[in-house]
């Protein structure tokens, strides 16, 4: 995908610039049955279900877990920046006194570990774990593409009046991103407090949220100054967040849960996961997919229907409706409890499996076809322990059907003909059974140079 997405550029930059790229614009060598192989479509499949699988029951614990960082850090910075210079902060058990910052970031609170002389900035830590705190609450909450989080500003967040009741009901505006479609999301409570919290420590003395320039990555252009809600502060200066500093905020964010995977390394979440466990957790709690496509901004549904990933439970739950839909339409008496005759009678029918020369394996309730003729039976299991009984099985019907040639009972002889080719074929699975196991030598491999 990445080459073909690189041949598309200079198509298009062929088309603005003919004589600079007009000569390297050329088809793409990689076709479309390449990229739209079945097989690995459902190889990708499966490794995304596999990941959201993984991801989604362990979300609420790095939410709190991100919430509660949030407030410490904050609580952290407060008492020390209430301490003078030189003094133990407050609340940290003596582990930590009020550094003097540097020179060149004296705006900064910067602490001192006593234990070990550490500096640490707790500013830098507060401001961290807010913004981690919020990019990782507006993508699970809206389930939007990490170049759109990028690009929310304070004018995404609009309002709209229900005719009905005049109700104003918040909405949050998604810029076009990929589709080029324009969407408007409901915004939930929860949502509306991360925002708040966002615009308050964003907006400026005279309450207005800074116009800072971002770089699209992908269109290769900058933008236009906007008020982003994504924005920090360095230096003198505010800068937009780029999607390198998102990622670095999740890793730092999951390095303080301790989540770790199947595997026991490091659970890691990409922006892109929040997406797919939106749309995964909406399907399953009952909001229709269409909605859900809407929601996303899938021009096709199933591609929506893609990043639902299956649970296990899913499937148990509907494998337990076939079964109860099954027995629903079959005689009760085929599922009352079996009186204490019958289990007897069960547990008799096991304990006469075993004969003289090995164990049989007749389904309980079923006759023996061979009246007990064990020799002839397809379903006895010979047991090597007593071959010895069985080869004089098999020597003794030799010598019944010679006699029996001798004194002229024909009619003996076929039915002893086949008792014998069944005792003889028992013989050979034993054999066969036993050379499996046999050894065989290999000799010792030798160098070329030693022949």
């Amino acid at each position: 995908m990445r080459v073909r997405a690189f041949y598309l550029d200079i198509a298009h930059w062929a088309a603005e610039e003919p004589a600079r790229w007009g000569p390297w614009a050329v088809p793409c060598p990689i076709s479309d049955d390449e990229i739209h192989k079945a097989k690995e479509r459902k190889r990708r499949k499966a490794r995304m279900d596999q990941r959201t699988r993984e991801r989604l029951p362990v979300l609420p614990i790095l939410v709190s877990t991100t919430d509660r960082r949030r407030r410490e850090a904050a609580g952290l910075l407060q008492a020390a920046g209430d301490t003078e210079p030189g003094e133990l902060i407050p609340g940290t058990g003596g582990a930590l006194r009020r550094a003097i910052p540097p020179k060149a970031a004296g705006h900064l609170t910067w602490a001192e570990e006593t234990s070990s002389g550490r500096r640490r900035n707790l500013s830098y830590e507060e401001e961290e774990a807010f913004w981690a705190f919020a990019a990782i609450e507006v993508l699970r909450l809206t389930g939007v593409r990490n170049e759109e989080l990028l690009e929310l500003t304070h004018h995404s967040v609009t309002q709209y009046r229900l005719p009905a009741t005049g109700e104003v009901v918040p909405l949050l505006q998604i810029a076009p991103s990929k589709t080029d479609t324009e969407r408007l999301l409901l915004v939930s409570p929860e949502l509306a407090d991360v925002l708040s919290a966002i615009i308050s420590r964003l907006r400026g003395p005279g309450g207005m949220v800074p116009l800072v320039a971002a770089y699209d990555v992908r269109e290769k252009v900058w933008n236009p100054p906007m008020p982003l809600l994504f924005q920090r502060g360095i230096g003198s200066e505010h800068r937009a967040f780029t999607p390198t500093a998102i990622r670095r905020l999740l890793i730092n964010a999951l390095a303080a849960t301790g989540l770790t995977n199947a595997e026991g390394e490091a659970l890691s979440f990409s922006p892109h996961d929040f997406r797919r466990i939106f749309v995964t957790d909406a399907v399953m709690n009952g909001l229709p997919p269409r909605i859900a496509q809407v929601i996303c901004g899938h021009k096709n549904i199933d591609t929506t229907i893609g990043y639902k990933a299956v649970y296990p439970a899913e499937t148990i739950d509907a494998h337990r409706a076939f079964i109860a839909r099954r027995r629903a339409s079959r005689p009760g008496e085929e599922y009352r409890i079996p009186t204490e005759d019958e289990w007897d009678a069960f547990l008799a029918h096991f304990e006469k499996r075993k004969v003289s020369i090995g164990t049989c394996a007749r389904a309980f309730g079923s006759p023996c076809i061979h009246e007990h003729a064990c020799v002839r039976c397809s379903l006895l299991r010979p047991d090597p322990a007593p071959r010895a009984r069985l080869a004089e099985i098999r020597d003794n019907l030799i010598a019944r059907i010679a006699e029996a040639e001798t004194e002229g009972w024909l009619g003996e002889v076929e039915g002893l003909q086949v008792s014998l080719a069944g005792a003889e074929e028992k013989l050979s699975q034993l054999d066969r059974g036993h050379g499996q196991h046999t050894a065989v030598d290999l000799g010792i491999p030798t160098m070329r140079g030693d022949r």
